[in-house]
């Protein structure tokens, strides 16, 4: 199957953005500088970088969690002022609620949405069959192992139709089997709805499987910015090809070099 081809419309535009942070001997410190990004819709863009260079700083100014002390977010062509129901997030933990069934889990953000019953069955049955949980729909989360939860969430997250899908590290602590199965899902998901998502990830295998886009973030600054033009799913003869190894090559060059002036720097 091919590659989803995004419309050029920008669900996403960051517009020389910097955030500091006041410390706590009275000076800043930098987390996000100068960064300028669009991302047309329909973009599955991943963000890789060190620990402590940006990303999830990144990730909480376009959620809207806090705001840029200098340049502009926007979604859609409207500026983002705080959180917003046109961007779902996915966090390294999943937002299940233990004291609700998997359906009502799902099924909580068209309750508040005022959904009528049948529409809201309707868009839960489809979910979890997408997901792989018809059967589970009656089970408490504490009955599901940690990969179907995480489906159960992503379930939950796509329930709410947002624009943008916001994602930090949300397959962290999932053994390589579930991971791969999770990616199906997402991407499965993704193509359907043709939503844009947002992916904070360590991890280079997991950008280049699932990524149309790979940025490098390396103390707050855009190191690299790289389109990826391949089809699903991407075998592991695929991510051999010369032009993925060479991008390889060059995001651990950026990576290893940003370590090594961290390590450097503490000497």
């Amino acid at each position: 199957m091919a590659t989803t081809h995004p419309d050029m419309t920008p669900s996403l535009e960051l517009n020389d953005v910097t955030k500091r942070f006041r410390l706590a001997s009275g000076g800043t410190v930098t987390a996000v500088d100068g960064v300028s990004i669009t991302i047309p819709r329909g973009e599955f863009v991943c963000v890789i970088g060190p620990s402590g260079h940006g990303k999830s700083t990144l990730m909480n100014l376009v959620a809207g969690f806090i705001t840029p002390d200098e340049g502009v977010i926007s979604a859609h062509g409207e500026p983002v002022t705080g959180p917003g129901p046109d961007r779902g997030m996915l966090f390294q933990a999943d937002t299940l609620f233990n004291w609700m069934k998997v359906r009502r889990n799902v099924e909580f953000g068209l309750r508040a949405r005022g959904l009528p019953k049948s529409e809201r069955k309707r868009i839960v049955d489809n979910l979890l069959h997408a997901v792989g949980l018809t059967e589970y729909g009656d089970a408490w989360p504490k009955q599901l192992s940690g990969g179907m939860r995480r489906r159960a969430a992503i379930a939950a997250v796509f329930a709410n139709e947002p624009e943008v899908l916001l994602m930090d590290e949300p397959f962290t602590g999932l053994d390589f089997a579930r991971r791969n199965v999770i990616y199906g899902v997402l991407l499965d998901l993704w193509r359907r709805v043709n939503n844009t998502v947002l992916c904070i990830t360590h991890d280079l295998d997991e950008a280049l499987t699932i990524a149309t886009r790979v940025i490098v973030v390396v103390r707050g600054r855009v190191a690299l910015d790289e389109p990826l033009d391949m089809p699903y799913p991407r075998t592991p003869e695929m991510l051999a090809a010369p032009e993925l190894v060479d991008l390889r090559v060059r995001v651990l060059d950026h990576l290893e070099n940003a370590v090594g002036d961290t390590v450097g720097s503490a000497r």
